[in-house]
């Protein structure tokens, strides 16, 4: 295993970290963490966003691919090399076994305009969850109906309580009774290391494997998943065109998007929707203050 560039084990614990997993071998766009936006990788859009978090105390890249690590140390990004894994949040286990913090938040690498914002909310919620709660999930309202209808868009229904129902890939709740307020799924949680070994013991599920949701594993277990509503809900980047439509967002505002979270939607990211380039789904946008 090639060397990390984050910190030993047995260094002194860190508070909330931000850990960005990211594997090549994306079916839809291999090697999209070095992808270019602008003039860096889009890793690097991520770790930024991290850096301008307030309540972090420093953000890791996990990753078990050696190109991935080399363009980390090039750019002075902490990274940690990892085995292989079925999920995100796996990767993510294996850094809490190996770099000691009270906290780690899960950042996905394939959103450049994340709301660092957003990222203290995790961070805030994750300190003050509910007695039981193994994992706290950032989610934000869908307004586009395409949106709604795109399987790559992951779908959650919550308790009274705030508590993780249900997740899929499909449209839930069916309209059949009234019509609903459709809530997706953001790539960004918050765990204890304990509760991140406690994932690691456990099995995936039958909902697990049939929907590629990792929270699901925490669900089928009977464990509560709290959901935090957030303001700003990113832009992914799952493929090329992505990338592409990414690129000129960030032209448009001279490769200096302000990501923090409105009340509001934007009229950028109405024409990013609305451009004849745009697919038959829709990404939801981010917010400019």
């Amino acid at each position: 295993m090639a060397a990390t560039t984050a910190q030993p084990t047995g260094a002194k614990p860190r508070r909330h970290i931000a850990v960005i997993p990211c594997r090549w071998g994306a079916s839809r766009f291999p090697g999209k963490p070095l992808a270019v936006l602008g003039d860096k990788p889009l890793l690097w859009h991520v770790h930024q966003r991290c850096l301008q978090s307030k309540r972090l105390d420093g953000a890791v890249v996990a990753t078990d691919d050696e190109r991935i690590e080399a363009a980390c140390r090039q750019l002075g990004i902490e990274c940690i090399r990892t085995g292989e894994h079925l999920t995100g949040t796996d990767r993510v286990a294996e850094v809490a076994e190996r770099l000691p913090a009270e906290a780690y938040i899960n950042v996905q690498g394939d959103e450049p305009f994340i709301s660092p914002t957003a990222i203290d909310d995790i961070s805030e919620a994750l300190e003050y969850k509910p007695p039981g709660t193994l994992a706290v999930n950032a989610y934000a309202e869908l307004h586009d109906p395409g949106a709604v209808l795109d399987h790559n868009v992951v779908k959650v229904v919550v308790s009274a309580q705030s508590k993780a129902l249900m997740f899929s890939r499909q449209p839930i709740p069916y309209p059949k009774g009234d019509r609903p307020k459709y809530l997706r799924q953001l790539g960004l949680y918050g765990f204890t290391g304990s509760a991140l070994q406690h994932f690691l013991q456990l099995q995936q599920g039958p909902l697990e494997r049939a929907e590629g949701v990792e929270m699901l594993r925490f669900v089928e277990h009977g464990h509560a998943v709290q959901m935090v509503p957030v303001l700003d809900d990113g832009v992914a980047v799952d493929t090329p065109e992505d990338l592409a439509r990414a690129e000129r967002l960030l032209d448009q505002y001279g490769g200096a998007v302000d990501t923090r979270g409105t009340a509001g939607r934007s009229a950028p990211c109405d024409e990013i929707r609305s451009s004849s380039e745009t697919r038959d789904r829709s990404r939801a946008c981010v917010s400019y203050a």
